[in-house]
């Protein structure tokens, strides 16, 4: 493994960054430089400097600026910088996502960092509606596919996508599968005597295509076989006050509960572990070139399964054909009949119930992150 290590990445919530930084940390190689920069509504740039497993040193821009798209070169500035300024050669740097991994290229340039991995989390060919936008970013996406010593994506989809719509041949440069995971070790579990048999759960960010209102649709007719049924909603974004009218409009503030995000993982995992089971049904796209989903592996599906929680789920993601044929998740097609249909056929089967909460925590079992980044590291 190597000793000297960077990490660069985007953050929002705790991921696959944050893994990799508590895997390595764990390992207590030489040194570490983790490098977060925000997303959507955040507002720092930081760096953590680990000495064997040690905090020594760290520092955090507060930004009071909006900048749009320019908050992304500004980044990109930080990071070399902040690289330079430390007076250290890594031998390894982790960029998540295009623009991070292009500035360990450069750093590489100048002889900074000695290989450069290139961690996809997500793939999307219209990742930007405006077109010269769209352009650059893959361009740039290119280039760290050509350039980079080693490629991780999370799912085999991403690879796919890149020769479809990007020709990028997959046969040419290898491309290794780095999946999401779970800290099995660390998520709570909770005795199915101890759970609330009748609480559904979303947890992740508010937007049409999560089909969360699907869900609020299916609420009367739930209560009606389910008088205690309890629909828990985990998250923020722009689809939030959407969601919100439609609670009032079809009166169901009694079911339903909005707890905005919860930053503190350990909070989050108690509210999984007392569930009964998680909603993941994206919406499908016949195009695919929207719908980042599709070619990600979704970590809330990850963290569902590691909590014991089946998912009821459509057929987006590329393991949800997995999800369904290991009995630890029911496969819906987007509609609102369907969901009510998979929400009883395990809340009122209490025996069903019990089997596919075993099932989701043997399956989680396959996907440690300390299994996954011991395989991967083997660079």
């Amino acid at each position: 493994m190597e000793k000297n290590v960077v990490i660069a990445t985007h953050k929002m919530l705790y991921g696959a960054s944050q893994a990799l930084r508590d895997y390595l940390l764990d390992k207590k190689i030489e040194k570490l430089l983790f490098i977060a920069h925000p997303l959507v509504d955040q507002r720092t740039s930081s760096f953590y400097l680990y000495l064997r497993g040690k905090l020594i040193k760290k520092k955090i821009i507060n930004r009071s600026y909006l900048f749009g798209l320019l908050e992304y070169s500004i980044d990109f500035f930080w990071t070399i910088w902040w690289v330079v300024v430390l007076k250290e050669r890594y031998k390894l740097f982790v960029g998540v996502d295009p623009l991070n991994c292009l500035a360990g290229l450069l750093l590489r340039f100048f002889r900074r960092v000695d290989k450069v991995v290139f961690y996809s989390i997500d793939f999307s060919p219209v990742r930007f509606r405006n077109k010269l936008l769209n352009f650059i970013f893959h361009k740039i996406e290119v280039f760290c596919v050509m350039q980079a010593d080693h490629i991780w994506n999370v799912s085999p989809r991403i690879a796919e996508g890149r020769e479809k719509f990007l020709g990028v041949p997959q046969n040419k440069f290898i491309q290794k599968v780095v999946p999401i995971g779970v800290w099995n070790k660390d998520i709570k579990k909770r005795d199915f005597k101890d759970i609330k048999k009748h609480q559904l759960l979303f947890a992740g960010h508010l937007l049409e295509k999560q089909g969360v209102q699907l869900v609020l649709d299916s609420v009367p007719n739930i209560i009606k076989k389910i008088p205690d049924f309890k629909f828990v909603i985990v998250g923020g974004g722009e689809y939030k006050n959407v969601l919100k009218e439609k609670i009032k409009k079809l009166r169901i503030e009694k079911y339903v509960s909005m707890t905005g995000w919860i930053r503190e993982r350990e909070e989050l995992d108690s509210m999984m572990s007392e569930s009964a089971c998680a909603i993941a049904v994206y919406k499908p796209e016949k195009e695919k070139i929207y719908n980042f989903t599709y070619y990600a592996d979704p970590t809330k599906i990850k963290d569902y399964l590691g909590a014991g929680l089946p998912v009821i789920l459509t057929d987006v993601s590329y393991n949800a054909k997995e999800i369904d044929k290991r009995k630890c998740g029911v496969v819906v097609k987007y509609s609102r009949i369907e969901i009510e249909k998979a929400i009883f056929s395990l809340m009122l089967d209490e025996r069903r119930l019990i089997d596919f909460r075993r099932n989701a925590l043997s399956y989680a079992k396959e996907f440690c992150w300390e299994k996954i980044f011991t395989k991967a590291l083997k660079l």
